[in-house]
């Protein structure tokens, strides 16, 4: 099955006042690394909103669960892959490292 991996480094705008990741932000890490795996596809997401006629790709269901926390100046690693193709959905499964220590994962 396709899957992507790509790393991220945690930016201060990223993080609140603690210095730890806003929750809201892991969302669109997420939203970033399932592009990068349609990419890997050969599917570049503004080729295929135009292409198709797509206005975007509705959420239906987002899931997360929080680990250990990911902090300012860190670089983490998220594998993105395709858990579940229906008929007019599909489902993508997130795992985000810190090193070789799952640090949250998610679903969409």
């Amino acid at each position: 099955m396709l899957s992507n991996r790509k790393e991220i480094h945690i930016e201060w705008g990223d993080c609140d006042p603690a210095g730890i990741v806003y929750f809201p932000r892991f969302f669109e890490y997420f939203d970033a690394c399932t592009n990068a795996l349609f990419e890997k596809a050969g599917f570049r997401k503004a080729e295929m909103l135009k292409t198709y006629g797509l206005l975007g790709i509705p959420m239906i269901d987002t899931r997360a669960q929080f680990y250990v926390a990911a902090s300012f100046g860190e670089t983490v690693a998220i594998e993105t892959r395709i858990v579940k193709w229906g008929r007019s959905s599909f489902q993508v499964e997130h795992k985000l490292y810190k090193g070789d220590e799952l640090a949250a994962e998610g679903t969409e």
